[in-house]
């Protein structure tokens, strides 16, 4: 089971994420698209689109520093155990609390707005449902589990079972100790990697970046007056 949970699951998950994602730009481009229902309801969709995307945005960089670079690299560099512990605490838990909050607006909106429903799919319910769980057990495990359990070092099981993963030779062994949350808000998070090609998450690939760098559209007056001789 643990082979199963730690090596495969996660392999079959990035697979299907990835093959997924190809069939579909192949197979139905026309519908690439996040199916925006702004037209039908944009007050709390501003917020909660806001406070969830920059909350994502500083979830995903905490994950990248707290997971990918080894705990050593800290120490050599002067940052101790109670530093980074306090830092990821609280300022993981405050990125965390703003996703969070931004994934409750848009949930309850989907839910509570007429409009929103009607249009809505079970693919939209699903993934919004699970990431709600998702970021509701990442809070729990940075705030809820250190500060009211016990301090859990995830650098030393969790970050080098991800390295190794990344390396193609995972060690399913660093999982076995690891509390039952974090274990679940791994898994959950794998399974939404499978499911995300198939779901209007495919947006994401999408963001208009060459806007950037696009030349200005220049509007110019057009004189209608025309001189009589």
């Amino acid at each position: 089971m643990d082979q199963f949970l730690w090596v495969i699951f996660p392999y079959l998950m990035v697979t299907i994420f990835i093959v997924g994602h190809i069939y579909r730009y192949k197979t139905e481009q026309l519908e690439w698209t996040a199916k925006s229902s702004e037209f039908f309801e944009k007050g709390s969709l501003k917020w909660g689109s806001m406070l969830f995307h920059i909350g994502v945005i500083l979830v995903f960089f905490g994950h990248v520093v707290g997971l990918l670079i080894p705990k050593g690299v800290f120490e050599r560099i002067g940052i101790n155990e109670h530093f980074y512990h306090a830092g990821a605490v609280y300022g993981g838990g405050a990125a965390g609390l703003i996703t969070l909050a931004g994934i409750l607006i848009l949930f309850s909106r989907r839910i509570a707005s007429t409009r929103v429903r009607v249009i809505s799919e079970f693919s939209d319910y699903l993934v919004t449902g699970l990431l709600l769980l998702i970021i509701a057990l990442g809070v729990y495990n940075t705030l809820g589990y250190n500060l009211f359990v016990g301090h859990f070092d995830y650098r030393e099981t969790i970050g080098p079972w991800v390295r190794g993963f990344l390396m193609l030779n995972p060690d399913p062994s660093l999982m076995l100790e690891v509390p039952l949350f974090f274990k679940l808000h791994i898994l959950l998070s794998f399974t939404l990697f499978g499911i995300w090609p198939f779901t209007r998450l495919v947006h994401v690939w999408s963001v208009p970046l060459v806007y950037f760098r696009r030349s200005y559209i220049l509007y110019r007056r057009r004189n209608v007056r025309q001189s009589v001789s």
